[in-house]
Order: structure tokens, then C-alpha cells, then sequence
């Protein structure tokens, strides 16, 4: 079984930040580094861009582009870049993203838009200028890059939760993510519409790795890092809660009026107060938290439901420094020796 774990940031930090701990996430074993591509957060490039820099071998990608608010050419543009400051070690993710309409951009046709992306994408950095004309974006005949890209192509993720956009992954890409989740009961019936697109496309059905990430907090002091986690989780749980048919959340006490006061109060930024909100049987579905025995236990019952990677999301400790060095020497070990 593979047993891969990750690390994401985010993309607000300054430089030094990630020159300081890209390298000790790769001498700690990680297996890549993402960038998330947040509305309202700087572009993930120039973090990933100066990660690349500091580091060595490490796979690198954003978590995740959307081609609403960028066209195809303008993230071959971007992919380029990463993978030519990395020596060709870039992946691309991709997602329809989230929170749009707050800008008044309709995010009409996502499964179209993202496969009509990915050719371009691909067609850019394979060097072919014979044009494309699809149902969204058009490019015309002779219009190619004016630069030799360092690869004809990169690993695709796609970011996805529903069925139509994880048979899409299964079709296109090397891996899908369900970001926000650590609910293994999604597992499953995610890994069946996987295998539903890569059939269509003839892809062994198993070659489609499948990606959990969430927002992550580990110390010591266990009580602690599940408060933290709350706060953060009540950011987001608005928004996935309605994704995940599999979680439960009415036989919890968290129904559609606790998910609207916690959304007030967020937006209020009052977060310690959203997150009271969370009850720990949520919580344990979407954030990896507690001590690193805890977490440990939580990626394990992943891996064995059927996920690939485990990602592990901001703010990752009760400081992100020592987080990460929990989860290097603590929690990595104790899973790649299950």
C-alpha cells in the first residue's frame, strides 16, 4: 500500500517562511509540498517558486488553480515556471474553486471548463500550435508558447468531490483530491466514480491515486491542538459539509441552522466561537488533530479505506514549525511502520 503524506501551506507568508522549512520538510521524508491558491491569498507561484529554490528532490504544486479566474495559457504560463526553477519536479493542480461568487464570477460548466483546460494546458506544453476549438476556450491555429517548456508534460491533480468531477479525474489525471475531508466513508464510493472514468478512458482502474487533505493541528497537548483545529475547520465547513453525503452531521447536533450561525460568526471573525460549534465527532471528519498518536490513527484508518496521500493542512501545529517537525518525526514514522 502506498503510504505517501504531504504538507500544504499557505500562500500568505513571507518568502523567508518557505525557504526556512521547505528544506526540512523534504530532509523529513515528505513526499511533496502544495501551495493553496485561495481567493483573496497572494498566487501560490512565488512560495512554490522559492520552496523549489531551497530544495532538492521534492514534488511541488499549487492546491488549486481554477480556470475561472485564469485562462489555460496563463497556467501554462505559471506551470512552466515552477517546473523550470524545480528541474522538472512541478505538478499542476487544478479545481473549480471555491467562494467565486463572492466576485460575481458564475462558475457555470465546471467539468467542461476543467477537461477543456487540461488540453489546452497540455497541448500548449506539448508544442502543438495546430489551434483548438472547444465549447469554452478557443485557441487559434499557429498560437503556441515562446519558450521550450523543461517537460512536454506534468502530472495532473484535480481537486473534486462530487462524482462528476472524480470520473473526470479518473479520466485525466494522476491523482484527485478531496480537500477538506479526513472522513474515510467518502472513500469509497469516491474510488467507484475513479474507476468509472478511468474505465471510459481505458486507464487501469486502480491508476488514479486518491488524495485527502484537510486542515491539520498536532501537539502534545492534544486538548489544545482540537481547539485550534475547531477554530480553523469552522472557516470551511460551511462549504464542504454539503459535499460529503457520507457524513452524518444531523445525528451530531450540527444541522443547517448551527452551519449558518457558524458562517455569522466567521464572517464576524470570531472564530474561537464558530469553532465551539464543532462537535468532535465532525470535527474527526474534516481536520486531523490531537496529539501526534491521534493524527497517526486518523491517517492510518485513511490509508487503509483506500487513500494514496494524506495532505496535511495549515496551520499544522499550535505553530507551524513545530507542527511540522510532529508530524516528520512522529507521525510519518508511526504510519510508514503500520
Amino acid at each position: 500500500m502506498t503510504r505517501e503524506l504531504s504538507i500544504a501551506l499557505q500562500s500568505d507568508e513571507d518568502l523567508a517562511t518557505y525557504a526556512g522549512l521547505a528544506p526540512r520538510i523534504e530532509e523529513l521524508g515528505f513526499s511533496a509540498i502544495s501551495v493553496y491558491a485561495d481567493l483573496g491569498y497572494p498566487s501560490p507561484m512565488l512560495p512554490l517558486i522559492t520552496a523549489a529554490q531551497a530544495t532538492r528532490t521534492i514534488r511541488l504544486g499549487p492546491a488549486c488553480l481554477n480556470p475561472y479566474l485564469l485562462h489555460p495559457v496563463e497556467i501554462a504560463n505559471q506551470l512552466h515556471m515552477l517546473d523550470s526553477v524545480s528541474g522538472g519536479r512541478a505538478y499542476l493542480g487544478l479545481a473549480r474553486g471555491a467562494w467565486l461568487d463572492a466576485v460575481g464570477v458564475s462558475q457555470d460548466r465546471p467539468v467542461r471548463r476543467l477537461r477543456e483546460t487540461v488540453e489546452v494546458v497540455r497541448r500548449l506544453m506539448r508544442g502543438d500550435d495546430t489551434g483548438y476549438q472547444g465549447e469554452i476556450f478557443r485557441v487559434a491555429p499557429g498560437v503556441r508558447l515562446a519558450y521550450q517548456p523543461v517537460r512536454p508534460g506534468v502530472d495532473l491533480l484535480l481537486g473534486a468531490w462530487g462524482p462528476l468531477g472524480l470520473a473526470l479525474a479518473g479520466e485525466l489525471a494522476a491523482e484527485v483530491k478531496i480537500g477538506g475531508t479526513a472522513n474515510p466513508a467518502l472513500l469509497p464510493r469516491a474510488r467507484k466514480a475513479l474507476e468509472r472514468g478511468a474505465a471510459r478512458a481505458g486507464r487501469p482502474p486502480a491508476g488514479v491515486g486518491l488524495v485527502c487533505g484537510a486542515v491539520t493541528v498536532v501537539d502534545e497537548d492534544g486538548a489544545s491542538a482540537r481547539r485550534l483545529a475547531r477554530a480553523e475547520v469552522a472557516t470551511y465547513l460551511p462549504v464542504v459539509a454539503a459535499l460529503d453525503g457520507s457524513a452524518d452531521l444531523g445525528s451530531t447536533g450540527l444541522g443547517e441552522a448551527e452551519l449558518a450561525a457558524m458562517q455569522r460568526l466567521v464572517r464576524a471573525g470570531d472564530h474561537d466561537a464558530a469553532g465551539r460549534l464543532v462537535p468532535d465527532a465532525v470535527l474527526d471528519q474534516f481536520a486531523f488533530s490531537g496529539t501526534p498518536d491521534q493524527v497517526a490513527a486518523q491517517v492510518g484508518t485513511l490509508l487503509e479505506a483506500g487513500a494514496t496521500r494524506v495532505e496535511f493542512g495549515t496551520p499544522h501545529g499550535l505553530t507551524a514549525a513545530h507542527g511540522i517537525e510532529l508530524l516528520g518525526r512522529r507521525v510519518l514514522p508511526a504510519v510508514r511502520g503500520a
